[in-house]
């Protein structure tokens, strides 16, 4: 069993919690935090969740903030994450099938619980395509 590790900030603390509540019926989430919605930085947090998932190649993580986007940043500083902001059914599928998006990020600001929910689960169930891909994702 895979295991994937969630956090947030303070603006994805709601949906985090959600994503939670809907996933852990099915699948272990482990939950880095934080614990309330008191103000944090998010930096922070996407350090913690992207070290435990470089650490483990069959990990995944799934990040949360207002606009998932300096989650994505963030998390990309570290070696070995690709993650990727998603929006869309297609770029979720995408972000796995041509980039082995590792990290999925959301923002809480931009799309509601029933969406992210249906992004996460097509981000943890696309494998990866591999062949050219790979060459390109070495480059990286």
């Amino acid at each position: 069993m895979k295991k994937i590790y969630i956090a947030s900030d303070h603006a994805g603390y709601n949906l985090k919690n959600s994503i939670i509540l809907k996933l852990s019926k099915k699948q272990k989430i482990i939950d880095l935090g934080p614990n309330s919605k008191d103000s944090v930085d998010y930096p922070d947090y996407a350090k913690i969740l992207s070290k435990k998932v470089a650490l483990n190649n069959r990990s995944f993580g799934i990040l949360v903030c207002g606009s998932g986007m300096g989650m994505a940043i963030a998390a990309n500083k570290t070696k070995n994450i690709r993650a990727a902001l998603c929006y869309s059914k297609k770029n979720a599928k995408l972000s796995r099938l041509h980039n082995n998006a590792n990290i999925i990020t959301l923002g809480e600001r931009l799309i509601n619980k029933n969406k992210a929910i249906n992004l996460i689960k097509i981000f943890l169930s696309t494998k990866f395509e591999g062949g050219r891909h790979l060459r390109r994702i070495k480059k990286i």
